[in-house]
């Protein structure tokens, strides 16, 4: 059974590898946010609004402990999954758990194109953006340090990185491919 929980800021590719790697292990993937989002009807910064943060964040763990159930399965979480609650140590105990550690330079990169889809950034000078990435990463560093590993999620901007980032990681948990004796 396989069931890979992938951890790390936003922009740090959990999407973009947990699709890729779930495919090639013949899995279904979930973006919890999305899984969220289709349960209540409402996107995350509505329910954000309609709930407060930590009504939120109640209705988010509720959700990471039903989608955390499921067998073979990866697991995309937002960003600040792992900072609340307990939701790191039921992780780590419902299976493996990846950091996708992403400089703050990539990281910038990455988000500064998509400011748009991201409130939380949205009017932020370039200047602003960074200190934001830097400071938030900073504090959720010693959550995100709890994953059983750590993986490095810089080279996901090609198909050919994201091949080799799904082999990479393929070795990493030691997980051979569905079609493998």
């Amino acid at each position: 059974m396989i069931r890979i929980f992938l951890t790390g800021y936003m922009g740090a590719g959990k999407t973009t590898l947990g699709k890729a790697f779930a495919r090639e292990m013949k899995v279904p993937f979930i973006d919890l946010d999305w899984y969220i989002e289709e349960r209540f009807h409402r996107t995350v910064p509505q329910l954000f609004a309609e709930r407060g943060e930590d009504g939120f964040r109640r209705l988010e763990q509720s959700m990471l402990h039903e989608a955390g159930e499921f067998e073979d399965v990866v697991i995309s979480t937002g960003g600040g999954t792992p900072c609340f609650f307990d939701n790191m140590d039921y992780m780590n105990a419902q299976g493996q758990t990846v950091f996708l550690d992403v400089p703050v330079d990539v990281l910038f990169r990455r988000l500064r194109v998509a400011t748009a889809q991201r409130p939380i950034l949205q009017g932020k000078s370039d200047e602003e953006l960074r200190a934001f990435i830097a400071q938030a990463l900073q504090q959720r560093m010693p959550h995100y340090a709890k994953a059983r590993y750590r993986f490095d999620g810089s080279r996901l901007e090609s198909r050919a990185q994201i091949a080799d980032s799904v082999e990479r990681l393929r070795g990493l948990l030691g997980i051979t491919p569905p079609d493998c004796p």
